[in-house]
């Protein structure tokens, strides 16, 4: 709605009264022409609506993984964690198949990483997954080595905090990166149940690549994209294992320092 403009009558001259008034005018049509014709950048989609993120502070937490390097494709997506030492990152456990040779760049968007290429130097994996690839323990955390005397949190203004124990039906921010996309995409939508060890979302366009990706709650780590069917075999409905006490456990071994 465009307010309302009132104006004092400009008892020096008439000729600057009516100026004042088509000044006002125009403002107001271009108020008018403004609110109607151009979005607001940073509106967020509706519920269940599919985007690509803009960048931003939460976005920015979220990198795409490599093999090998910028040139090798990517392949998951994982996200900033707090921790002590500030190089821990989380994603699912099926995307570390060869964590010697991935590597991990933040806020990287159309073939640039404007946070740096940070390589992989330790996975922390329960031991349902790493003996039976049970995809109720398809979360995983992996430490960073340093980038020219960096730590990761320092370079990106922080991590996300991990938070479990969520309600059934929480409402879940999803930022990943597709394969066949050069950005990440944003999803937003309520969650159910799909059993007592899975957790459901309705978000189109989130298709191979996307898993790792974080399931935000309140700008809180509440589990990532993978578990049942590797996160979801159709890119309309996505899946992540319940956050629950070995997860808990697993991300307190990655990043409380000894």
């Amino acid at each position: 709605m465009i307010p309302r403009l009132l104006t004092r009558p400009d008892r020096r001259s008439p000729a600057r009264a009516r100026r004042t008034s088509r000044i006002l005018a125009a403002l107001a049509a271009m108020t008018a022409l403004l609110g109607v014709d151009l979005p607001d950048a940073l509106a967020e989609p509706p519920l269940g609506v599919t985007a690509r993120a803009v960048p931003d502070t939460t976005a920015d937490r979220v990198g795409a993984l490599f093999a090998g390097g910028l040139d090798g494709g990517h392949f998951c997506t994982a996200a900033v964690v707090r921790s002590d030492d500030r190089d821990v990152i989380a994603t699912a456990a099926h995307c570390l198949g060869d964590p010697a040779g991935t590597v991990f760049a933040p806020g990287y968007r159309d073939g640039k990483a404007p946070y740096g290429v940070w390589r992989l130097t330790g996975v922390h994996l329960a031991p349902g997954w790493t003996d039976g690839e049970d995809p109720d323990d398809d979360i995983a955390f992996a430490t960073v080595a340093t980038l020219d005397g960096r730590r990761l949190e320092d370079a990106v203004g922080g991590g996300f905090p991990v938070a479990a124990q969520q309600p059934d039906d929480a409402t879940v921010t999803i930022i990943g990166y597709p394969s066949e996309d050069e950005a990440p995409l944003r999803c937003a939508n309520g969650t159910t149940l799909f059993s007592e060890t899975q957790r459901r979302i309705d978000c189109p366009e989130l298709s191979g690549g996307t898993s790792g990706s974080p399931w935000l709650v309140d700008g809180a780590l509440a589990g990532v994209l993978g578990g049942y069917e590797g996160g979801g075999a159709v890119p309309e409905v996505s899946y992540s294992a319940v956050m629950g006490d070995q997860a808990v456990e697993l991300y307190r071994e990655a990043a409380v320092s000894d």
